[in-house]
């Protein structure tokens, strides 16, 4: 007896675009690195502006859901902005169960340096993942709407997905700066240069790199798509 359900589920996994399934890997990836990316805040040469360095990862997810928004539809982007919860939630899970567990005999005997250094970080992370997600949501779903609109009905060229990717990222980086460093930060240390460096190194990246990644991201994908999965 032929499994008709199977079969058709096989198939609809076969015809899925290469572009789009890599594109949705790197996604998930990103979305569990740029919390521990965070803990870290880098100084922006030449200025002294100082930055959290899970703005690149984040980035990275700004330029992928607006390629998939553009060549897959808005409605997918969204729905895989929600998704990225998952990976979110299960690596902050992993994270609490490995902080949890009882270090072995021989690393605290010879690698108790090394101990100390992954507990400083990772016993710092849940706090930086609960502001994660809420940045996450209101900034990557901003950024789907505005990417979106601003096509209109008709398809871009290249110039207008440059300057769509630019408008959009710029203002929805922007508050994912506000959003992130208040919740994560807040309390710990004076955030205003933080905060000040995050707004316009986002603004900045987003209207200097983030339109070429998506170009480049765009053209990735349809080159990938012409491959077999």
């Amino acid at each position: 007896m032929t499994d008709h359900p199977a079969n058709e589920t096989r198939l609809v996994a076969a015809s899925m675009p290469l572009g789009l399934f890599v594109f949705l890997v790197l996604y998930g990836g990103l979305t569990v690195i740029a919390g521990v990316l965070a803990f870290k805040q880098v100084q922006l040469w030449p200025t002294e502006l100082a930055v959290e360095s899970g703005i690149f990862a984040f980035l990275g997810l700004v330029v992928i859901s607006s390629t998939i928004a553009q060549l897959y539809g808005e409605k997918l982007a969204r729905r895989l902005v929600w998704w990225g919860f998952l990976p979110l939630a299960v690596s902050a899970a992993l994270i609490f169960l490995v902080l949890s567990l009882p270090a072995s005999p021989e690393m605290l005997e010879y690698r108790s340096a090394d101990l100390d250094a992954f507990n400083t970080v990772l016993a710092q992370t849940p706090r930086i993942m609960a502001a994660g997600p809420a940045a996450y949501i209101v900034s990557l779903l901003l950024n789907v709407w505005i990417f979106s609109r601003l096509r209109g009905s008709g398809e871009a060229n290249t110039l207008g997905l440059m300057a769509r990717g630019a408008i959009a990222s710029a203002l929805s980086q922007a508050i994912d700066s506000v959003i992130f460093v208040t919740l994560a930060f807040y309390g710990q240390f004076d955030i205003t240069p933080l905060l000040i460096g995050q707004v316009l190194a986002k603004v900045a990246l987003s209207i200097v790199l983030v339109p070429f990644l998506i170009t480049g991201g765009v053209a990735l994908a349809k080159y990938l798509d012409k491959k077999t999965l």
